[in-house]
């Protein structure tokens, strides 16, 4: 099975690109895939036509049109698009992502599956995993998440791990917070367990994508 994977940012890429083999099993052995970032998730178009701006490279903006066009290629098996779900509804957002399908003819395999607050939801869900990778990170900060709550989760993160917390990545602006959540998932995402993780989000992701590629 081939698969064209959609993430909305390039932290998000690295991290799919790290865990995908360990879900699915390595490149080529039998599946394969291509991982394409975007910058940042930015919305659906009106009338969720396929038209889309070209100029807008923010994932939802490209969406409609990036489906339909899959939905005519050959080759592709199935399309992934893993999304923050930031503080949206995710029964909402997920219905409204599942209503551009029927606006394909025909509508490609897809999958789609939310990261809830962030994706750095699914790193907080490997404890040992963050402390393999930074054996100093603050524990009683780490015992304070509430896995996958809306509660600004990168910033839980920084307070954990980074000298002087979110405050001094706040401060100091662009582009320090994805410099940092790239170094993250560097650090982190090695140490990663697939198969016990608190993240309920990231459990969806990886079961949805092992049922995927059973069909």
């Amino acid at each position: 099975m081939h698969i064209e994977v959609l993430v909305e940012d390039s932290s998000g890429a690295k991290l799919i690109e790290i865990l995908l083999p360990a879900v699915i099993g390595a490149y080529a052995e039998p599946h394969t895939w291509r991982i394409h970032l975007y910058k940042g998730i930015g919305r659906l178009p009106t009338g969720l036509t396929a038209g889309g701006d070209p100029s807008k490279r923010a994932l939802l903006n490209q969406l409609p049109k990036l489906l339909a066009g899959y939905g005519k290629t050959p080759g592709i098996d199935a399309v992934v698009a893993v999304l923050d779900n930031d503080d949206r509804d995710c029964k909402t957002f997920l219905r409204e992502l599942k209503a551009l399908l029927p606006h394909c003819r025909p509508a490609p395999n897809t999958l789609f599956r939310l990261a809830i607050e962030e994706m750095e939801a699914w790193l907080l869900g490997d404890r040992q995993a963050i402390l393999a990778a930074y054996p100093r990170a603050k524990t009683a900060i780490l015992n304070r998440y509430e896995q996958d709550s809306v509660c600004g989760t990168w910033e839980m993160l920084a307070d954990a791990v980074y000298p002087g917390g979110a405050a001094v990545v706040r401060s100091a602006g662009w582009p320090l917070p994805g410099q940092i959540k790239h170094q993250w998932v560097e650090e982190i995402a090695p140490y990663m367990n697939i198969e016990h993780n608190a993240s309920p989000s990231f459990c969806k992701f990886r079961d949805g994508l092992k049922r995927l590629v059973a069909r």
